[in-house]
């Protein structure tokens, strides 16, 4: 089903892009950081790799969303909560809530917007609340 998505939608789409986005770059940053380091790349490039996977699936998954692809909705809520665990242990146990609490309230605001109403009757199929 490919039924026009809703403003909410596609802007979390757009939101979700730029995690992504900022994945990929953090992980292009990273590998550069690792060749000019002396310690050893392997560490960092493990990250580095990961990274880039998951900012490339996020950039995936938000062109879906704002193409209105029901199927893109559920791995952006999964990726939103993982992700809210790592902003938990950014503020709290790493000690920079700076960052930590931002991209919280990040997460969370792309979460507002794929469980607002018209989100959920886009998610089921509806294109106005029945009587």
């Amino acid at each position: 089903m490919n039924t026009a998505a809703p403003r909410p939608v596609r802007v979390a789409g757009v939101l979700v892009g730029l995690q992504g986005l900022a994945g990929v770059v953090f992980a292009v940053w990273l590998l550069i950081a690792a060749v000019r380091a002396t310690s050893g790349p392997v560490p960092v490039a493990a990250t580095a790799a990961w990274l880039a996977g998951f900012g490339i699936l996020l950039l995936i998954v938000g062109v879906n969303l704002v193409r209105g692809r029901h199927g893109a909705r559920s791995p952006a809520v999964v990726a939103q909560l993982l992700l809210l665990g790592v902003c938990w242990y950014a503020a709290g146990p790493s000690s920079q809530p700076g960052y930590g609490v931002a991209a919280a309230v990040f997460c969370l605001g792309v979460l507002v917007l794929l469980f607002c109403p018209p989100a959920l009757r886009w998610a089921a199929g509806r294109r106005r609340e029945v009587s």
